[in-house]
């Protein structure tokens, strides 16, 4: 951090998995903190979580909590960032909000600091988090959109139940218990809490997250194709995606074929260029075996590449693996990342 100033912060969400991970980064990083508070659900209030060696009680978020704060990372539900980070804004807050609510606003910058830092310098106090799965996407996909020329995507996710909360963690803990005991499996919260119908997710693949749309995609999916084409300035850009749910605790990984507007390329010049790129990890020799797994991205910060190899077919088509922890890349880490980025810039 450049300058010496401490900020007041605010943590909504506090006891949430992302919200856990977000108050852990903060004092990892030793992010420039005046005062620190920790805001939830009314349900959630009064716990008590250390914070730098101190106990601080979670308050109910209201939208006084909000006086004097000067940055509010959100990350509660959708339906608490649209009621409440507006009445941040009020009070002189920047709000950096984890859900999907602001993410298409057209006056809402959505960020990946290694991809698209500068939209942070217009910001109108509300800044969104993207996606998991597109997070760990672009920044792989925008070294080379830099480098070559990006035509098309198309990606097909493998991604973890964390991604759905706490409790389908807990679920999946269940199913696989009462699997192995030769049990019946009880579904209540996958592939979507709020659906009509509800599958076990135990030694199993849910081709659904989130609600199904009219055009037959998920919720999920449009996310990736439309956060995508904004994040990377690029409305033209083909992306197409399927997002299947996998018993998987952490990380999210992904088969990605790209379409490169030059034809002359290798597998080698694609390599280089991830292996230059912020952020990212090239893990990739098949003679050693060497790519990224979720287990081996887990609590990791930074998005894992391998398997990368050209198209049999088509001279400017290229496959490759993108893995990262979807809580920590995914959701906390670029969250924290981005305040850091709005400090150090004086964009705040």
């Amino acid at each position: 951090m450049s300058h010496k100033a401490a900020y007041n912060v605010a943590v909504v969400g506090a006891t949430g998995a992302v919200g856990q991970k977000i108050i852990k980064l903060l004092e990892e990083k030793k992010f420039p903190i005046d005062q620190v508070k920790l805001l939830s659900s009314s349900r959630s209030a009064g716990k008590k979580i250390s914070f730098n060696g101190e106990e601080v009680t979670v308050e109910e978020a209201l939208p006084e909590s909000f006086a004097g704060v000067d940055i509010a990372l959100f990350s509660a539900g959708g339906s608490i960032s649209k009621k409440l980070a507006p009445e941040a804004v009020k009070h002189g807050a920047v709000v950096v909000d984890n859900t999907s609510a602001y993410r298409m606003d057209k006056d809402v910058p959505l960020v990946v600091p290694e991809v698209n830092k500068e939209d942070l310098s217009n910001h109108k106090g509300i800044i969104a988090n993207p996606n998991c799965s597109t997070i760990q996407m672009v920044a792989a996909l925008k070294p080379l959109q830099k480098a070559f020329g990006l035509s098309r995507v198309i990606v097909s996710t493998y991604q973890a139940v964390s991604g759905a909360g706490m409790t389908a963690n807990k679920e999946l803990e269940n199913q696989t218990a009462s699997h192995l005991n030769k049990e019946e499996m009880h579904a209540e919260i996958l592939p979507v809490k709020g659906d009509k119908k509800h599958y076990p997710i135990a030694f199993n693949a849910l081709p659904q997250i989130d609600v199904f749309q009219e055009n037959g995609y998920t919720f999920e999916e449009m996310k990736m194709i439309n956060e995508t084409k904004k994040i990377m300035h690029a409305p033209e850009l083909s992306v197409a995606a399927t997002c299947v749910r996998l018993p998987i605790f952490t990380s999210h990984a992904e088969s990605v074929y790209v379409e490169l507007n030059r034809d002359d390329l290798t597998a080698a010049d694609i390599q280089k260029v991830l292996n230059e790129a912020e952020g990212v990890i090239l893990e990739d020799n098949p003679e050693t075996q060497t790519y990224p797994t979720p287990l081996s991205a887990a609590n990791r910060e930074e998005v894992f590449v391998g398997r990368v190899r050209k198209d049999p077919d088509l001279a400017n088509g290229f496959h490759m693996w993108i893995v990262s922890d979807n809580l920590m890349k995914g959701a906390a880490w670029n969250t924290v990342q981005i305040a850091e980025t709005l400090v150090e810039n004086k964009w705040l």
